[in-house]
């Protein structure tokens, strides 16, 4: 997915994500504070913020947070949602996750949650991540993750047919093996299951695409099936998805 879809996308979308309950209440973001264990002298970039959620979680028990996005109407959210919640530690920024505009060694901390599956190139991402952190410093993200191989891919093309934006979910093992490459010794890994209401993930789109997406989502292949493990309950349809959380540190 290139930079230009995913501003379009995004900033078609910025106010929903104030009270997006993926992003706003998810039981990542604050498993992801328990965690990474963060310490008040610390300076911490969050990369991908839109509406500063992540920022936020982090922001009473860190120095300082940089929160960071792409989209310049998310920017606009987020230093709206700064300002109404008279948070006097959080900067926010405008910042290309493949090329920080930061020198190296900046930063203690780096967080980026539900955004990565969004990204043209999660390697160069995990590179600059890299650069910027200090040593011992933590790289923190969480992501939608994917089976491996052909269910994989079916999920993929699920979710892009919902969202253009979206570029590739990787695999546990892609991320552990990305996380590897770029030298980080990885201290946590853990899969978080959430359930979705098709009715509110599908709700940008006509009753066409609605009855398209959910036959995707009922007859899929078996292991896929398996993975999205879609129902009806009280008149309305529901499915899992698994957010993967991936927390490495930086040799000192």
């Amino acid at each position: 997915m290139d930079k230009k879809s995913v501003k379009e996308q995004f900033g078609a979308h910025a106010r929903t994500y104030i009270t997006s309950r993926p992003h706003a209440k998810g039981a990542s973001l604050q498993r992801l504070v328990e965690l990474v264990e963060p310490q008040p002298d610390w300076q911490a970039l969050d990369i991908a913020t839109a509406a500063g959620h992540t920022a936020f979680a982090f922001a009473p028990h860190v120095a300082h947070v940089h929160a960071t996005d792409i989209t310049p109407q998310m920017l606009t959210v987020a230093r709206e949602q700064v300002a109404a919640r008279g948070v006097d530690n959080v900067t926010v920024e405008h910042a290309d996750a493949e090329n920080l505009p930061y020198v190296d060694n900046r930063f203690d901390l780096l967080t980026c949650r539900i955004a990565p599956h969004h990204f043209p190139a999660v390697d160069a991402f995990l590179r600059e991540s890299v650069r910027v952190l200090r040593p011992g410093g933590i790289l923190a993200v969480v992501d939608n993750v994917v089976p491996e191989g052909v269910a994989g891919d079916y999920v993929n093309a699920f979710e892009k047919l919902r969202d253009p934006s979206h570029g590739r979910c990787l695999s546990v093992e892609e991320w552990l093996e990305g996380y590897a490459q770029v030298g980080l010794e990885l201290t946590q890994n853990e899969i978080l299951e959430k359930q979705m209401v098709f009715e509110d993930w599908a709700a940008r789109h006509d009753q066409a695409m609605q009855s398209y997406l959910r036959a995707l989502l009922f007859h899929g292949p078996p292991q896929t099936h398996e993975f999205l493990h879609p129902r009806s309950e009280d008149g309305r349809t529901l499915f899992h998805l698994r957010e993967g959380l991936f927390i490495g540190r930086i040799h000192h």
